[in-house]
């Protein structure tokens, strides 16, 4: 579990092709503080596990449906990643519960600065549009946002100069792919939701409604 505050950017050392998997090794140097084998980091928004640790860089393996439903299918030596290490019961939650399961792939439509801050619009895949409100919770790459406009087939974001400065967001461009993933808490309300269906209600409140 993660909070979607961002803290560090890491570099893409080195990417080992293994056919149908791939090693990820990432220079880092905060995130690694007290991690051990076995621990969680978020690239990119993406949950993986440290498989191996060295001095100031640790690598993680990849499986086929991590590259079939992230952008770091495209990973390469030398990009900048958001890192973050799993949340502790003892840390403040300053984004929102993030769960490092990257729900679609997206793109960087446009983006408007102006002088406080750039406002960025992102394509949203059409099964995540329902999940999305103004003034909601997304996780783009990593990066726990508030959500501006959301519409259809896309959303907005204000990315403030915190936000431009430590993360790759600050240099995403259009036509860039970015990992989204949803509230979680949406669709749990979802799944909750589909339980009582005008189905399952009795009687006098489906003819009443």
């Amino acid at each position: 579990m993660f909070t979607g505050i961002v803290e560090e950017l890491g570099t893409i050392a080195e990417v080992a092709d293994q056919g149908d998997a791939i090693r990820l090794t990432i220079e880092a140097s905060t995130v690694l503080d007290g991690t051990i084998l076995g621990d969680s980091i978020s690239v990119n928004g993406c949950c993986l596990t440290v498989a191996e640790l060295g001095e100031g860089r640790w690598t993680a393996d990849l499986m086929q449906e991590t590259l079939d439903k992230t952008s770091l299918r495209g990973a390469a030596p030398g990009d900048r990643v958001n890192l973050e290490r799993a949340v502790t019961v003892d840390k403040r939650l300053g984004g929102h519960i993030v769960q490092g399961h990257v729900d679609g792939v997206g793109e960087i439509v446009s983006r408007s600065p102006s002088e406080h801050w750039d406002v960025v619009e992102v394509s949203l895949p059409a099964h995540l549009a329902r999940y999305l409100v103004d003034k909601g919770s997304i996780t783009v790459d990593g990066v726990s946002l508030t959500v501006v406009e959301a519409g259809e087939s896309s959303f907005t974001v204000s990315l403030i100069p915190e936000t431009l400065a430590r993360t790759t967001l600050g240099t995403r461009r259009p036509g860039d792919l970015v990992n989204l993933e949803a509230d979680v808490i949406a669709k749990h309300v979802e799944k909750l939701l589909g339980a009582y269906s005008s189905t399952h209600l009795p009687a006098h409140i489906q003819k009443d409604s």
